[in-house]
């Protein structure tokens, strides 16, 4: 269990993806080639009991995941199951999420019904793009009505990062399906599904603002850039409108958090918001404050 005293920040976004040997780590080579060069990083997963303890050196919590896309891409993932065995044992400082393929439809759904009951995982992750679908489709509705039912986090990628920039048409990711835009019907028919819209959503940050205003279930979480290339717009709303639903999250191992709370420390951020950002509303989110 995390003791929020012992601890500054959470971090709500970060990747498991298979360490050297595993069938994941190696379809995902390309991937993460491109990814390094994107980043201008190294680009080289590390085992859970590894990150746990990065984590730990730096009195930080972190929510942790694997991303499903086999469906749409063929690259076999990181069992959802050895991610939460894991990050369970290093609960003082790891949350575990899973992922699921939409595509996957019945047979996902049960996997998500055992991974709640039997793993204690705390939410899910969504790559829209990656895994090829928009999150209004009623394909999905099934995993929803799951994390709905057990009250727990739905965690959408949205916009442009870095995946597939680059590559030969652009690794086959369709930019429009993570578009926030569609979030807002999820939202309307989910209202009991909290969801977070991963990462500044160029070029549709104006849509995700007004959905996370609008929508009273609906966060933003601020991985996968630098601060410094934050825009005027997002400052501003996370500064006053969104203040609470605003959450810090690196998109490690490409961004680490040294970088992106360095980054952080140069952006117009009022002294009252930022604890919320970095701690404060994430530990109210996920369940560890009141």
């Amino acid at each position: 269990m995390i003791d929020l005293s012992k601890i500054d920040a959470i971090d709500i976004h970060t990747h498991a993806d298979g360490p050297p040997g595993s069938p994941s780590y190696q379809d995902g080579a390309e991937g993460r080639a491109y990814m390094a060069k994107y980043f201008k990083t190294t680009y080289e997963p590390k085992p859970i009991s590894e990150i746990a303890q990065y984590y730990r050196d730096r009195k930080t919590a972190a929510v942790i995941f694997t991303v499903d896309s086999e469906a749409a891409t063929g690259r076999r993932r990181y069992p959802n199951e050895e991610v939460a065995r894991l990050a369970n044992e290093n609960s003082d400082i790891l949350i575990p999420f899973a992922s699921i393929d939409p595509h996957k439809g019945k047979l996902g759904v049960r996997e998500a019904r055992d991974l709640v009951k039997n793993y204690g995982i705390k939410g899910f992750k969504f790559h829209p793009s990656s895994q090829a679908f928009y999150p209004n489709d009623r394909m999905a509705y099934g995993l929803y009505e799951v994390i709905a039912e057990h009250k727990l986090i739905a965690l959408f990628h949205t916009g442009q990062t870095g995946v597939g920039s680059g590559m030969r048409a652009g690794g086959g990711i369709k930019l429009e399906y993570s578009n926030p835009i569609y979030l807002d019907e999820v939202a309307i028919e989910f209202p009991d599904m909290s969801i977070i819209m991963a990462h500044p959503s160029f070029p549709w940050q104006e849509q995700a603002l007004s959905v996370c205003q609008h929508k009273p279930n609906v966060y933003i979480d601020l991985s996968g850039w630098s601060p410094k290339y934050f825009s005027q717009s997002l400052i501003r709303y996370a500064n006053t409108l969104i203040k609470n639903k605003v959450l810090f999250g690196s998109d490690f191992p490409v961004i680490t958090p040294d970088r992106w709370l360095k980054d952080f420390e140069t952006i117009d951020i009022r002294p009252e918001v930022r604890p919320l950002i970095l701690k404060d509303n994430a530990a109210k989110l996920l369940g560890l404050a009141a």
